[in-house]
């Protein structure tokens, strides 16, 4: 078994490393503070290659694998937590457009995609339909050549500025074998938005977005009628994975400054590090981030191997952004008042961390999925 990067792969996360901290940490609070990003930032990053890597090449992109685009990821997230949403979304979409999307659909949106001049999202959550995805109400109608949609999604990241995105929408009845995927341009008419006063992670000007009589072509039905939500679910398990490298990425970053602040800060004559109150809370924190990295790593490296990863994916978004959540918070104690002060960014990552403990399955979906693997679907408290 391999535990190391490629010298590609290490080479990769230098590049990205340095990118963080020059161009992302500097600016990371400009969006905190009610400041929106523009298309010239989205643009300066979307020249790492992270708009178009799960994009095909014939489309511009790089057909990156699973494992390099987690270094990137958490390696993004070392500077700023919200960027790699952009990865995250691109890469679940570019997945799903590749393999299922008509030609023509393709030809217009890859490309886009991968030299980020398309910012995309998914809508699948509804004010009614979170943890049990299946139960979404929104609905498709066939009405000669298009689809006419109605209805709300909710909690929608980049609901405020995407130009795009891969709607669930129910088209017949059943649960989750009723439901269906399109392609949907947000500057449709029918389509308008809501953006949320968000705790954190307000750069991704989450929101609702409502669709009221929305004709979508047929040809922007992505895959076939009814088979929506599991292909959806094919993506969602590796992008947990990512999710917890992301919080991973910023828990680190927090670490790393803790510990030369606490070098440097002196306390009854001697540096701070020097108490084993403080260096052991580091050590405790430090194994505890390095246990979900694994997780999560072998999670990606199983979906690179076309091996099976939802338990693995499961595992790694329930642990990583919760011991995350836990290693910022002790840092920020850590730092005593100064912690505490807008002036240094443990208390943004520590709100921008925090919901991601629910998006993408919230710690009780995921420990019923770890249980569901473990003792088989007959034992699970839920049927799709």
């Amino acid at each position: 078994m391999e535990f190391t990067f490629t010298e590609e792969q290490r080479l990769v996360q230098q590049t990205v490393r340095q990118f963080a901290k020059d161009k992302l940490l500097p600016n990371y609070s400009r969006w905190d503070r009610g400041e929106k990003i523009g298309r010239a930032e989205i643009r300066e990053v979307a020249e790492l290659g992270i708009f178009g890597l799960r994009v095909p090449e014939q489309f511009g992109g790089q057909n990156a694998d699973f494992v390099t685009c987690g270094i990137m990821n958490e390696e993004l997230s070392r500077g700023d937590f919200n960027y790699s949403l952009f990865l995250q979304l691109g890469m679940m979409i570019a997945e799903l457009l590749a393999a299922y999307a008509q030609p023509e659909v393709q030809a217009e949106w890859l490309p886009r995609m991968a030299t980020g001049d398309a910012v995309m999202a998914i809508a699948l959550t509804e004010p009614a339909a979170g943890s049990d995805a299946a139960n979404i109400t929104t609905r498709a109608v066939k009405t000669g050549d298009a689809y006419v949609l109605n209805g709300e999604k909710a909690s929608i990241t980049f609901a405020g500025n995407a130009d795009a995105g891969l709607v669930l929408a129910r088209t017949a009845k059943g649960g989750a074998r009723g439901i269906s995927a399109f392609l949907v341009p947000f500057d449709a008419p029918g389509v308008s938005r809501q953006v949320y006063n968000s705790a954190g992670a307000r750069l991704h000007q989450r929101g609702s977005l409502f669709f009221d009589n929305v004709r979508i072509p047929a040809a922007y039905l992505v895959g076939d009628e009814s088979g929506g939500f599991y292909q959806a679910m094919i993506a969602f398990d590796f992008n947990r994975a990512l999710v917890a490298l992301a919080a991973l990425g910023a828990a680190r970053q927090s670490i790393d400054e803790t510990i030369e602040y606490t070098k440097g800060r002196q306390v009854f004559g001697k540096p701070l590090a020097t108490f084993e109150g403080v260096a052991f809370q580091v050590a405790e924190y430090l194994t505890l981030l390095e246990t979900a990295r694994l997780v999560a790593y072998k999670c990606l490296w199983l979906k690179d191997q076309g091996q099976r990863h939802t338990q693995e994916a499961a595992m790694a978004k329930w642990m990583g952004p919760k011991v995350s959540a836990e290693a910022i918070h002790a840092c920020m104690i850590l730092h005593g008042h100064y912690g505490y002060s807008m002036e240094v960014p443990l208390e943004q990552r520590w709100r921008d961390v925090v919901g991601f403990e629910i998006g993408d399955g919230t710690p009780e979906v995921m420990k019923g999925i770890i249980a569901r693997e473990a003792f088989g679907k007959a034992y699970t408290a839920y049927k799709e």
